[in-house]
């Protein structure tokens, strides 16, 4: 790195380029005297050209050029663990499943518009991608935490902690993962009942932040349905516990990406449909607007009716029915997908408890 910089300061950019040269010809003849090894690697080597880049940076950048040494350092530290965790821990498969959805993320995610388009301006091809990221995230993380933990307490783990991001795709994930196997439907439907509780635990925090008036109202909702939630999904979970298969079941990785392709279009004639609704017959109410949000996003049209209070536009009590609708009709399309997406075993799990959390 000291070398980097002297050559960046003294000559510049054929000072360095020089440097990088010598280098690479140390380091290549460092290769070569250890290819004899069972695997000699390129980690020290690549690290030796990337000190001296590091230098010649510092001089232009020090504040990355720091940062950028500091990642670098600890991928040094634990490359030893990481080596474990992709050649014994993790599968072919579950590399493939993180490599797909590292694609969808980073490299088709940026490439769509992030606006509304298509009929009545309903759909936004970003946020439906995300949707799609989201349940390939979710089918790669359970065959993962499901063969390192089993499919007893890996999937309500997966449920539970994916309800952070959306219940109701954990719900369609989930329902399309226990048809593929049978003896997943018990664990699938405790992880089902499971991400509702994340939902609550989110809207609490989310209307808390907006709006004291508003939280004040809907706090004992919330916490009805984080405890019946709670209680059914444990109940759920113990069941599974006596009935579902301790091994994880061995399920094709195709159905990921089919999966989360049906569901994002899915959503598509969702938001299509309802902004028709609202084209054709007048601008909605209060009432309305909260089912319909409720349905596309519990969270937004939480916060929304909260935001009207803070601002005056509405009271505390005016908003209280209008959540309590926005969550009914986001349990109700819950309903809906456990019916269409998992099979009859699933939806007798799952359709009861959501309609005990309405």
């Amino acid at each position: 790195s000291v070398s980097g910089a002297l050559a960046m300061q003294l000559g510049g950019i054929p000072l360095l380029a020089v440097l990088l040269a010598s280098v690479a010809l140390y380091t290549a003849l460092s290769y070569w005297r250890s290819r004899d090894d069972d695997d000699p690697g390129l980690t020290t080597e690549i690290a030796l050209m990337i000190a001296v880049l590091l230098g010649a940076q510092s001089l232009s950048a020090p504040t990355l050029a720091g940062g950028l040494a500091v990642v670098v350092t600890v991928l040094l530290a634990v490359r030893q663990p990481l080596h474990r965790l992709v050649g014994d821990r993790m599968t072919q498969g579950e590399l493939s499943d993180l490599l797909i959805l590292a694609a969808a993320t980073l490299v088709i995610l940026p490439l769509l518009p992030d606006r509304p388009m298509g009929p009545f301006d309903a759909l936004n091809p970003h946020s439906m991608w995300l949707v799609a990221i989201l349940v390939l995230a979710i089918g790669a993380a359970g065959r993962l935490v499901t063969r390192w933990l089993g499919t007893r307490l890996g999937v309500p783990l997966l449920g539970l902690v994916s309800g952070f991001v959306s219940s109701s795709a954990t719900i369609g994930a989930l329902g399309a993962w226990s048809r593929r196997s049978p003896a997943m439907v018990p664990a699938a439907a405790a992880g089902a009942v499971l991400s509702t509780v994340a939902t609550f635990v989110q809207l609490g925090a989310v209307i808390a932040m907006t709006d004291a008036a508003s939280f004040s109202v809907a706090l004992f909702p919330i916490l009805s349905a984080i405890g019946t939630a709670a209680l059914l999904g444990a109940a759920l979970t113990a069941a599974a516990w006596r009935t579902a298969p301790a091994s994880a079941p061995d399920l094709d990785r195709g159905v990921g990406v089919a999966l989360a392709l049906v569901f994002s279009a899915t959503l598509g004639g969702i938001l299509i449909a309802m902004s028709a609704l609202r084209a054709y017959f007048g601008a909605p109410g209060v009432m309305l607007a909260a089912a319909i949000g409720g349905v596309m996003d519990v969270h937004a049209a939480s916060i929304a009716l909260a935001a009207q209070v803070a601002a005056g536009k509405l009271s505390a009590a005016e908003a209280a029915v209008p959540l309590l609708v926005a969550w009914s009709s986001s349990a109700a399309a819950k309903i809906f997908l456990a019916l269409t997406a998992g099979p009859r075993g699933f939806a007798v799990r799952v359709v009861p408890a959501q309609a005990l959390i309405i």
